[in-house]
């Protein structure tokens, strides 16, 4: 099977999965997406020589250049061509919004959430979430950019100047947690490694953040929820972050189609690498 990696680049992720792919008797090849042209009527485009794509990172660009990519994703998911993660999972977890949201609706429990595009209706979902609140970017990923609100001051400060700056506005109640939270790796019905990470001086538990990462089996119940939130938005392959509540609940507060395992293959002993590509080689 001849796979294309479309990323921004040859990282850590795009070379396991090459490593991964060749040992499997595969091949792999990095393909950056900002090199994609495409023909309609007059020879396709350039991913029609692959078998398979695993989509590793988009690139930063325009609305346009962006939208082509995803329009490239979705053209060859139509032909038949198995896209890892399909283009309608990626466009839903790319967007913290429509996760939680899809999340909330099929009844998974999510922290409070609010998103505003005016500051003024920003400070009255602050004051509802209790003026504890988590501030996210709409789209990003290990912890980067959120920042932990507590002061109707700083709120107002950086609620108007999110929206004098085009931005949306991301808050989810902050949950008072036991200092640490759970990433579970979903491949297809299986969750084929999980990991318990602790914060360190910081109350987000993010690896890349600082927290420190342990392997761990999860019950029967945290699997099952993993395992369904990774379905809800579409995603055979997932990271899907678990945090414990105050009150014994289990929330669901990320669910990644993009999930990095750079901390969570040598914590667990999984290679990760090897399992991706054998699910899309068994799955076409």
């Amino acid at each position: 099977m001849r796979i294309a990696i479309l990323s921004g680049g040859t990282g850590w992720h795009v070379q396991d999965l090459v490593r991964g792919a060749h040992e499997l008797k595969h091949e792999a090849v990095p393909v950056d997406f900002r090199a994609l042209s495409a023909r309609a009527n007059a020879g396709g485009d350039a991913l029609a020589r692959f078998d398979a794509l695993v989509v590793r990172t988009m690139p930063a660009g325009s609305l346009e250049q962006v939208v082509f990519r995803m329009d490239l994703l979705h053209e060859a998911a139509a032909r038949g061509m198995p896209v890892l993660n399909p283009p309608r999972a990626v466009e839903v977890c790319v967007d913290k919004y429509l996760t939680t949201a899809r999340l909330a609706r099929a009844g998974i429990a999510t922290p409070p959430t609010a998103v505003c595009q005016k500051s003024d209706d920003a400070m009255t979902c602050f004051a509802d979430l209790g003026g504890d609140v988590v501030l996210k970017p709409l789209f990003g990923s290990e912890g980067r950019g959120m920042c932990r609100i507590t002061d109707p001051e700083t709120a107002w400060r950086t609620f108007r100047v999110l929206e004098q700056t085009g931005q949306v506005i991301y808050l989810q109640q902050f949950v008072r947690h036991p200092g640490r939270d759970f990433r579970a790796f979903v491949i297809g019905d299986r969750v084929v490694a999980s990991m318990r990470r602790t914060a360190v001086n910081d109350w987000r538990t993010n690896v890349a953040q600082g927290g420190t990462a342990e392997p761990v089996v999860l019950s029967t119940s945290e699997t099952a929820l993993a395992l369904r939130a990774a379905e809800v938005v579409g995603c055979p392959i997932a990271g899907v972050d678990l945090l414990p509540g105050p009150n014994g609940e289990m929330f669901v507060i990320e669910v990644n189609a993009v999930p990095g395992w750079k901390a969570l293959a040598p914590t667990c002993g999984v290679d990760v690498a090897k399992e991706v590509v054998r699910f899309l080689a068994e799955g076409t």
